[in-house]
């Protein structure tokens, strides 16, 4: 697993193809060029169990019965399809699996805190020469 992208066996993956919409002729009629890249998150080893939990956590949207799906139709080509989706699979994983960044808590700035003061002040002026007199 390099930094930024998952490696994931072809074995793991499940294919499905079907004609493509869109431009071609007579070649989209007849050719299989949109491709379905299928890939089960609960059985898979390219994962350890604490990055299987996150990625199940952040594409839980995504996932049915714990399967990931990845179309890809905007080649021509079969073969250039299967690259762009194992790719998109691919980038999809390893941004799932990236912990989060630890937010260290911080406190404003005294000069920040005067600022918002003073603005609150400004406006609090502005909208009580906006009421009539009483």
């Amino acid at each position: 697993m390099s930094r930024g992208r998952v490696s994931i066996p072809e074995s793991e993956l499940r294919w499905r193809f079907s004609r493509s919409s869109g431009p071609g002729g007579q070649h989209v009629n007849t050719s299989d060029t949109r491709v379905e890249l299928m890939w089960s998150l609960a059985e898979t080893t390219a994962l350890s169990e604490a990055q299987r939990d996150r990625a199940a956590q952040q594409l839980k949207s995504r996932l049915v019965d714990g399967v990931v799906t990845v179309v890809s139709s905007q080649y021509r080509s079969q073969h250039r399809n299967r690259e762009a989706a194992r790719v998109r699979l691919e980038e999809l994983v390893a941004k799932a699996v990236v912990p989060p960044k630890h937010r260290r808590p911080t406190t404003p700035s005294r000069a920040s805190a005067r600022r918002r003061l003073d603005a609150k002040k400004r406006r609090s002026t502005t909208k009580a020469l906006r009421r009539p007199p009483e």
